[in-house]
């Protein structure tokens, strides 16, 4: 397969710089293609979020807190509920892809286990056909059974690492825009 506007890019021959990316996926079945596309789905809503807490957060908690300090109305218990729902929904789009985060990576295990079982079967499928035990092909088909799941476990203990630390900031982020609204609070009745 030539492509001349990548070779042009890139300044060399495509095959040569897919030729890593096609082995790995002839050595590890069709299973693989789906962990990597789980994988870049996955690393794709982390990327998001990243970016959604370095540029769009700070200044979304910032109108908020600057919304609740020009309020006159700040200690009557309508007042009260009114912030603690602007502070809910606030969380909330910090909180919005944390379910479908932890679902790509509780998929990424499943999905190395059924490519697994698919390439012990295809391992097994081919012993039996060749009607002689062959230890070096049962050896090899072994080793291309294993390549999924040990890209599954990889790509989900990186999402899981990712999962705890984005949960973890949520919380953080929360008492702090709780601290920051009970400051606006304070300094105006002061």
């Amino acid at each position: 397969m030539r492509l001349p506007w990548l070779e042009a890019a890139v300044g060399m021959d495509a095959r040569s710089w897919l030729e890593p990316l096609t082995r790995l996926t002839e050595s590890g079945g069709p299973v693989l293609v789906a962990i990597l596309g789980v994988a870049m789905l996955l690393f794709t809503l982390a990327l998001e979020r990243w970016w959604y807490f370095r540029f769009v957060w700070r200044r979304d908690r910032h109108n908020l807190v600057t919304r609740w300090a020009a309020r006159h109305d700040q200690v009557s218990w309508s007042a009260r509920t009114l912030r603690e729902v602007w502070t809910r929904e606030l969380i909330a789009r910090l909180r919005r892809p944390l379910p479908w985060l932890k679902l790509l990576v509780g998929l990424c295990p499943l999905l190395g286990l059924l490519g697994t079982v698919t390439g012990m079967i295809a391992v097994f499928d081919g012993l039996s056909a060749s009607e002689t035990s062959q230890a070096r092909a049962m050896a090899d088909g072994v080793a291309r059974a294993t390549l999924p799941t040990l890209a599954g476990m990889a790509v989900a203990v990186v999402g899981l690492l990712f999962t705890t630390r984005l949960e973890f900031i949520i919380r953080r982020e929360d008492q702090r825009l709780h601290d920051r609204m009970a400051r606006a609070t304070e300094d105006v009745n002061a």
